[in-house]
């Protein structure tokens, strides 16, 4: 990158401070799939809770949590519990449940590895942690993706919902996954409930909102939006801010969600 470029981005610091600060808050959290995981106090509960919202996170957001709220009452609102206790029986419930393509077969694979994970790990934590020394959370999204496949018969059909960087993926669900449990700040929406990655780490999800908004301000270049694409966004935003670039997450997916509602009249022009 350029000292132009650079300067050429730094100019828009105030204006991602704006609104990154605007959706930052805890108003923000009731219409975004955020909100699944703030429904519970136990940490393993928003661990689990959080990844069924982040893997299921595609298509209408009211869509995305009202099978969220069914998914969570099938384990009768008690994940945590659920995985470490329940039998056969219980799994029953959980043949009918679709999202998408998102199936009973992904489903029942899910709480099968998470059924595994927690009778000897106390937290989802340690499948994607990375040393210090790295410069993102691509190794540790690496090792969760081949640590999730690594049980017996797994279903071939549940890779294309757990994206891994060594596919060249955006990894788009699985970084918003890593910004709420890794974030922390005072504003109430992302968790901080896990301290082995420093948010000067993470990658930036990228959603079709953040993506174009991010290549209208040219902060992607990439044609195709890839692996490469998600870390050249966040090197962009790391000239903003290098301890937290991922904070304007918020900013880019604000400006897309008012672009697309002005595009539609929702708001006014």
């Amino acid at each position: 990158m350029t000292r132009r470029e650079e300067a050429r981005i730094l100019v828009l610091k105030p204006l991602l401070d704006e609104v990154a600060d605007r959706f930052n808050r805890r108003e923000f959290i009731a219409d975004d799939p955020v909100s699944v995981p703030h429904r519970f106090s136990i940490k393993q509960d928003i661990e689990i809770a959080g990844l069924f919202a982040a893997t299921l996170a595609w298509g209408k957001r009211q869509t995305i949590i009202k099978n969220c709220d069914r998914l969570l009452g099938l384990m009768d609102n008690a994940p945590y519990a659920f995985m470490r206790g329940h039998r056969e029986s219980d799994l029953k419930r959980m043949a009918r449940f679709v999202h998408r393509t998102f199936n009973a077969t992904d489903l029942l694979y899910f709480i099968s590895f998470l059924e595994h994970h927690y009778r000897d790990h106390e937290s989802l934590e340690s499948l994607f942690s990375v040393s210090a020394e790295q410069a993102s959370v691509e190794g540790g999204l690496i090792h969760f993706h081949n640590t999730f496949f690594s049980l017996t018969g797994f279903p071939a059909r549940t890779r294309k919902h757990i994206a891994t960087p060594e596919r060249k993926s955006a990894c788009k669900r699985m970084n918003m996954y890593l910004r709420w449990m890794v974030r922390r700040d005072n504003r109430g929406v992302d968790f901080g409930l896990w301290r082995t990655i420093q948010p000067r780490q993470l990658v930036c999800p990228c959603d079709v909102h953040v993506e174009r908004v991010a290549r209208k301000l040219k902060l992607i270049r990439r044609k195709s939006l890839d692996w490469s694409a998600a870390v050249e966004l966040t090197d962009s935003l790391r000239l903003l801010d290098p301890d937290d670039p991922v904070r304007y997450d918020f900013a880019l997916f604000g400006m897309g969600l008012m672009d697309a509602e002005k595009r539609r009249g929702v708001i006014g022009h």
